[in-house]
């Protein structure tokens, strides 16, 4: 009897157990990686409909006054697209922002925030470095790190003592003197403040091209 008994109880404890096991559902699966959190959207994810309006506010508004401009006011014997991104390999950005942080740390320095400066490719063969420029006349970006200084952002590069320094001291305003002084200091501004050991952290030569293959429409 007392054999039965235990035997009974022993199934309900069993039951119960599979029971609470059911009602509790699948255990929750652990992070690739121990204390790994999964990564929110960031601030300023936009959706698809808006970023194919903002694409095509470009191509209505951008688009067809740079072709003009291009076809009629530089090269009347030329066919000109205009270019409609610019693009870095995913490791290569990731490689970018490790040595910005490195050289940032090194020079004591916290970065605020990476600028996308708009730019405009010459028209020549090659950039001052010797390299091929791909595509003449195009229009392209930079990439700038920041650092706060009295409560205001500036672009900074590396010295040659290895402390931050901002750009805006090295280059001057671009709105003071004459064309001729500022096409000067433009073209002297790069061997005139690396020259002497001083590193740029500024980020270009990406993939530029005219409209991608089908992202929207062309």
């Amino acid at each position: 009897m007392k054999n039965n008994r235990k035997a009974v109880i022993a199934f309900f404890g069993a039951s119960f157990l599979l029971l609470g096991a059911c009602q509790q559902g699948p255990k929750k699966e652990e992070p690739t990686e121990p204390g790994q959190e999964e990564v929110k959207p960031p601030e300023g994810i936009i959706s698809l409909e808006e970023s194919k309006s903002l694409y095509d506010n470009y191509t209505k508004n951008r688009v067809d006054m740079i072709r003009q401009f291009e076809e009629t006011e530089r090269n009347p014997d030329e066919k000109f697209i205009p270019s409609r991104f610019t693009s870095f390999s995913f490791d290569k950005i990731k490689n970018y922002t490790a040595y910005v942080e490195q050289e940032a740390k090194k020079a004591g320095v916290k970065i605020a925030s990476f600028r996308l400066y708009f730019a405009n490719y010459p028209d020549k063969p090659d950039f001052p470095d010797g390299k091929k420029i791909v595509h003449p006349r195009q229009n392209s970006i930079f990439i700038v790190p920041t650092m706060m200084v009295d409560g205001e952002e500036y672009g900074f590069y590396i010295d040659a003592d290895g402390k931050a320094k901002l750009i805006k001291d090295a280059v001057g305003s671009s709105e003071v003197g004459t064309s001729e002084e500022k096409n000067m200091s433009s073209a002297s501004f790069a061997p005139a403040v690396f020259a002497g050991g001083d590193e740029s952290l500024i980020l270009n030569k990406g993939n530029s091209s005219p409209p991608p293959n089908g992202d929207y429409g062309g």
